[in-house]
């Protein structure tokens, strides 16, 4: 199966793609366009809204703002107005990391992890933020976060570190947010490593792989189900959208990517998306 366009934006570096089911629209964050977008896939209509500063993953709030996972730290964040409301910044003693990728968890946590961005050290770490605004450290020895997401009874977080090309499973506790033990679940064969990932309605989750033109399914057992084609290097992030969250969207990224790439690939860094045959789970807002 192949992905088609679904909308030509073209975003410096698309990621952090999720569906609200409040509004009916997909959002998603331009990391280096230092926007937040949104799509209504029904009507087609698209909008964007500048960010301060770069925002590398977020979690819609009842209120219409966003919690948001800025380069330098934790914040609340409304679209409309572009006012930022500081919570907590990521590792000022490392000025070399950003915060990278995150989702809520299945009771509405934040969850998310960072990168560094300079040498790809494994000198970041992974943090938990509550309702009451308050953050714990989960682990740390992070070169690069990606792939956070749940298993829908919420007792299994999915995550990666890229440059290891491989995707890990750990015991998780919804009602603490804690952690558990460790466990391989899969590694990436071929051109590629992990990036964004969500889990559909079937506890499958689908992996975006960087530089690899392909989105991943691979079930609980780490059994690698489907692949599907993306025609452009950069796939960024996955989630499930759409009236019936039965459409896998999927954010792509112009990234460092040369001049004769984009040539080749005009519609690197546009929003794409497939009907695969599942529905999908829809995030939860932040729970603060």
């Amino acid at each position: 199966m192949k992905a088609e366009i679904a909308l030509d934006c073209r975003n410096a570096h698309g990621e952090g793609v999720l569906w609200d089911a409040r509004d009916g629209r997909l959002w998603w964050t331009d990391i280096q366009g230092k926007a937040l977008w949104a799509f209504d896939p029904v009507s087609g209509k698209a909008e964007s809204h500048a960010t301060p500063d770069r925002i590398c993953c977020f979690a819609p709030r009842k209120d219409g703002t966003v919690l948001a996972a800025f380069a330098d730290g934790f914040a609340i964040f409304d679209p409309k107005t572009g006012r930022r409301e500081d919570i907590a910044p990521f590792e000022p003693d490392l000025p070399q990391t950003r915060l990278n990728d995150g989702r809520t968890d299945r009771q509405g946590r934040f969850v998310a992890g960072g990168m560094d961005e300079k040498e790809l050290k494994p000198v970041s770490s992974v943090w938990s933020l509550d309702a009451d605004l308050k953050l714990a450290r989960l682990f740390g020895g992070v070169a690069c976060a990606n792939s956070t997401c749940f298993s829908p009874d919420g007792r299994v977080m999915y995550f990666a570190d890229s440059p290891s090309r491989e995707i890990v499973a750990f015991d998780y506790d919804p009602e603490t947010g804690g952690i558990g033990s460790r466990r391989h679940l899969a590694t990436l064969e071929g051109r590629g490593v992990p990036d964004g990932a969500c889990v559909d309605a079937e506890g499958f989750i689908w992996n975006a792989v960087w530089e690899g033109y392909r989105v991943e399914r691979y079930g609980p057992d780490g059994r690698l189900d489907r692949v599907i084609e993306v025609p452009v290097a950069k796939p960024t992030c996955t989630a499930f959208g759409g009236p019936d969250l039965d459409i896998l969207f999927i954010t792509t990224s112009q990234l460092d990517s040369s001049a004769e790439l984009l040539e080749r690939e005009p519609q690197s860094g546009s929003l794409f998306a497939c009907r695969p045959g599942v529905k999908g789970l829809t995030d939860l807002p932040f729970a603060g």
